[in-house]
């Protein structure tokens, strides 16, 4: 179970990010490239280094949770016994998904407000509701990754999923 969910967030989740930070850098060179010999820079270049740095953020969410490779504060482990570090590590995922739950609801609302007043971006004209619905969508995604957590725990007692 762990590795088919492992390679389902890599091959959706993480390629996805992978892409979009792809995407950024060919924009930069493209963009400096055309600055320095060209005197023009691409159009609407920052708008669209926003919203892919929105799929770089929470595309990479979910796998990164999956992994537990996000910033931990592990300054107690060492005082904490082994026994009580289970029960801290699946409390601590069901705080996580609450507030990613929490957070992409926030935003779905937001979202469908963004499509209500048919919000766009300032220069290319940009609808901003698909991108609000993506981020409350990998949100939710994160809140469910974190859900399995609770649910079958950690199997390497370091915090991360071998």
């Amino acid at each position: 179970m762990h590795k088919i969910l492992d390679r389902l967030l890599y091959w959706s989740t993480g390629l996805m990010a992978a892409m979009a930070l792809f995407g950024i850098m060919w924009l930069t060179v493209v963009d400096v490239t055309g600055r320095k010999f060209l005197n023009n820079s691409v159009p609407g270049g920052l708008e669209i280094t926003e919203v892919l740095m929105v799929v770089v953020i929470f595309g990479a969410l979910p796998l990164v949770s999956w992994r537990n490779e996000h910033v931990v504060f592990d300054s107690l482990d060492a005082v904490i016994p082994d026994w009580l570090k289970g029960i801290q590590a699946r409390l601590i995922h069901l705080v996580c998904a609450g507030v990613f739950a929490y957070m992409a609801r926030l935003l779905m609302m937001r979202a469908q407000r963004f499509a209500e007043y048919g919000d766009t971006t300032a220069y290319l004209l940009m609808p901003v509701a698909p991108v609000a619905w993506l981020m409350a969508a990998l949100l939710g995604l994160t809140a469910v990754v974190h859900l399995i957590q609770v649910l079958i725990g950690q199997t390497d007692p370091r915090g991360h999923l071998s």
